[in-house]
């Protein structure tokens, strides 16, 4: 599965900064955001085999996993290209702040590849989940968590 990770990452990074240099990304408000959906989806694959994840919070960062592979999410990428990911990312965040809530952060920062802090992009997603997908949208994705 490692492979099929990896090879996922690769492809969503591909994608994005594709997407981030057309007009149409360049003009996005949430491009920002978009580019760090490679970095979290390789931060929760790296926490789930992490050993000091309590194993609840591992199964929600493999449900966030599985979000981002599903083709049916409530913001679909087939449909809305790249800005398809932005619940991904929010979810991603969400899932994060709590296990950042109920452990030492130095586990999820020492996983992180991106370049700006976890927390500091963390707290920007969540900042800006409700306008970036709606607030009624938000509700239910974080519902999907718990």
């Amino acid at each position: 599965m490692a492979r099929k990770r990896e090879d996922f990452y690769i492809k969503l990074r591909k994608k994005i900064l594709l997407w981030l240099d057309t007009k149409e990304g360049r003009a996005s408000q949430w491009g920002k955001h978009l580019i760090f959906a490679p970095d979290l989806f390789h931060l929760l694959c790296k926490l789930v085999g992490d050993k000091d994840v309590p194993l609840a919070e591992k199964a929600r960062l493999g449900a966030v996993i599985i979000y981002f592979f599903s083709p049916i999410d409530l913001l679909p990428e087939l449909l809305l290209g790249p800005l398809g990911y932005l619940d991904d990312i929010a979810l991603a965040a969400y899932a994060l702040n709590r296990l950042i809530n109920l452990t030492d952060p130095a586990i999820v920062r020492r996983h992180w590849a991106g370049e700006e802090d976890v927390l500091v992009v963390t707290q920007k997603i969540l900042i800006s989940a409700d306008k970036m997908i709606g607030s009624g949208l938000w509700e239910k994705i974080k519902g999907k968590l718990g």
